[in-house]
């Protein structure tokens, strides 16, 4: 279902059409988590989430999705605003906007993962793992790197 909200001159919208894909991939292929993201790939990861873009008109300013069974579990990833928007209250808005939406609530767990804003998330409601050895991971940290 698409959804948007208005704030002052900024918007969030759920709409995926509405993705500049330039700036999302420019900005996660130079990202710490996702460098070396391929373009194929960023889509087909945008293609089965649900996806929040920040938009200022009609300039995308930041981006998140969520990766869902809109049952039980939700993870929340890839999450920014461009170094030229913050510190004007956007990205909480988006974290506020995404953690209220309706069809994510109820949800048992809420995951992500984060090198460097662990005080951000905090403010709603995140906390380190309880029990950190119930989850298990598989990491491939070179996914993206082409082999000759």
């Amino acid at each position: 279902m698409l959804r948007e909200w208005q704030r002052g001159e900024y918007t969030i919208s759920t709409d995926i059409k509405r993705l500049d894909l330039t700036v999302v991939h420019q900005f996660l292929a130079n990202s710490y988590w996702a460098a070396g993201l391929p373009l194929e790939v960023l889509q087909r990861s945008i293609d089965n989430s649900l996806v929040f873009g920040i938009y200022k008109g009609k300039e995308q300013i930041g981006f998140a999705r969520v990766i869902t069974d809109y049952s039980t579990f939700a993870y929340l990833s890839d999450v920014f605003v461009l170094e030229e928007f913050r510190g004007e209250g956007l990205g909480k808005w988006l974290i506020e906007t995404i953690l209220a939406y309706p069809e994510l609530q109820g949800l048992r767990r809420w995951v992500l993962a984060t090198k460097d804003a662990h005080e951000l998330y905090r403010k709603f409601g995140f906390t380190e793992l309880h029990d950190k050895y119930r989850f298990m991971e598989i990491v491939n940290p070179n996914v993206y790197k082409q082999t000759s």
